[in-house]
């Protein structure tokens, strides 16, 4: 089997081997996979993160001997916190964004296999997870637009921001929403959640659509058409803007 990680800042995952297929989720720099089939110039991976699969393009793929797959895989990475920063290796350098995964990281230095680079911007380890946190990390993506399979603050889905927000809590979210309300403790009354909890909205047909993270004062941020924040109550989020429920709410969840 191959395995690789991501070398550029965002590897678009697609449904199906074309540019022209649906985006179905990123891969930000970091991040590992393992590839599970190969079809012309493309490859199908699954995430290393959440298990997530899809085709990327083989012209973006950076392999790694299973060894440095396996120790990237099993330890603590650091992660970034710029919205936007450079990893620089020698004379050569990357863009990378927030939630970029920073292997083997010290403060400064990170490796992926025998490559080392050095990160001068903001960034957090495995130590001091907060609810605080969690909110100041949310805030950094206010007003990130919404892009369906997004997962960087330049284009963001719903589930794609709830899983880099936890992500800097050292807890690992599935890729879709209706998989993130399967993990965590059902929290059975608004009135008991707690900053952190996260808020599942369903369809007329019942089926789990999109998520949300609780702040406190009745508030949740989410996205929807960008990362926004509007009042929570037992009916479910009602957008201000519209002057109207927008989600109808289904779950609640508590992973923290």
């Amino acid at each position: 089997m191959k395995y690789g990680i991501g070398h550029l800042s965002i590897i678009p995952v697609r449904s199906e081997p074309s540019h022209k297929s649906e985006l179905i989720s990123q891969l930000l720099f970091g991040e590992t996979f393992s590839v599970i089939n190969e079809q012309k110039n493309w490859l199908q991976i699954e995430c290393s993160y959440d298990g997530y699969q899809g085709w990327i393009d083989g012209n973006q793929f950076h392999e790694l001997i299973e060894k440095d797959f396996r120790s990237i895989s099993e330890n603590n990475c650091g992660i970034s916190m710029e919205l936007s920063g450079t990893a620089a290796s020698g004379s050569d350098s990357v863009p990378i964004v927030a939630g970029s995964s920073l292997p083997f990281f010290d403060g400064i230095n990170f490796k992926i296999g025998k490559e080392k680079f050095i990160y001068n911007g903001q960034s957090i380890t495995a130590d001091g997870k907060t609810n605080a946190l969690l909110e100041r990390v949310a805030m950094r993506y206010l007003n990130a637009p919404y892009l369906w399979g997004g997962r960087s603050p330049f284009g963001i889905d719903c589930s794609g921001f709830t899983q880099l927000v936890f992500k800097f809590m050292n807890v690992q979210l599935k890729r879709d929403a209706y998989q993130q309300a399967e993990q965590g403790a059902i929290v059975n009354f608004i009135e008991e959640t707690l900053p952190g909890d996260l808020a599942f909205f369903n369809n007329e047909e019942g089926k789990i659509i999109h998520v949300g993270i609780i702040l406190k004062d009745n508030k949740i941020i989410h996205a929807s058409g960008k990362v926004r924040i509007d009042k929570l109550d037992h009916f479910g989020i009602h957008n201000a803007c519209l002057k109207k429920y927008s989600h109808q709410l289904k779950i609640i969840k508590r992973l923290l």
